[in-house]
């Protein structure tokens, strides 16, 4: 995982560079601080899924151009089959699995997020990133915490919010949530 982690890093970095994007300007562009953000390039930490998203939107690439390391060729369709999306372990409280990784030119990225209970009393993560999210439960519970609000969702249910807002997730009853994320 260290080394995927690495490539990535190297992969932004370069792209960053080449753009002739400053890692303070790419800092306050993605609403960050330096130093954070230096680790993440330097690979000594795991970028989390939105600051990755907002990279590639400040790049101008695809996401999956930081996440493989080339472009998606598909213009007119892409199949995704069950559990074979592309892993995308970017934060430590979610799995995420990109289900277009192969799409060219996509105004969303779609995820199947996976959350694992934690502790009661656990702080929620909170994170924000540009543009808006769509979530809807495929299974379990979830507790949504926005912008000084606690939403439950169970299976079925579906929230759409300004992702710009802190916002986090947290598997709640004991059992892991999954869920359909659709970042635009």
């Amino acid at each position: 995982m260290q080394e995927k982690i690495k490539e990535i890093a190297s992969r932004v970095k370069e792209l960053r560079e080449i753009s002739d994007i400053s890692a303070d300007e790419m800092a306050g562009r993605l609403n960050i601080d330096t130093g954070t953000y230096q680790i993440y390039e330097a690979g000594e930490a795991d970028i989390p899924a939105s600051i990755l998203y907002g990279i590639s939107n400040e790049l101008k690439v695809d996401m999956s151009v930081l996440l493989k390391g080339e472009d998606p060729r598909m213009h007119v369709f892409t199949v995704t089959r069950k559990d074979k999306g592309i892993s995308v372990e970017r934060r430590k409280e979610y799995r995420y699995q990109s289900l277009a990784a192969n799409f060219v030119h996509k105004k969303a990225e779609p995820f199947v997020v996976k959350v694992e209970p934690k502790p009661e009393g656990t702080k929620i993560s909170m994170n924000s990133h540009p543009g808006q999210e769509f979530d809807f439960v495929l299974e379990g519970t979830l507790k949504v915490v926005i912008h000084s609000n606690e939403i439950v969702l169970e299976e079925g249910d579906s929230i759409f919010f300004d992702s710009n807002y802190p916002h986090g997730m947290a598997a709640v009853g004991g059992k892991s949530a999954k869920f359909l994320a659709i970042i635009m």
